[in-house]
């Protein structure tokens, strides 16, 4: 596994990314992206953009 990034907080077990036990990211950064909208209003409107199960381009 990867140095953990205490900088980045992630509980999406199911990226490739995630530090296993523990709830960080083992990305040095990690990319924001907008869902559906250019100009998000709320959370629900934000992704990880660098969310990956491990079947992509890692």
């Amino acid at each position: 596994m990867d140095k953990l990034n205490h900088n980045i907080k992630c509980n999406v077990t199911t990226c490739h990314h995630h530090a296993g036990q523990q709830d960080y990211c083992t990305l040095n950064t990690i990319q924001v992206g907008c869902c559906n909208t250019p100009k998000p209003q709320d959370c629900d409107c934000t992704k990880c953009a660098s969310f990956c199960t491990g079947g992509c381009n890692c």
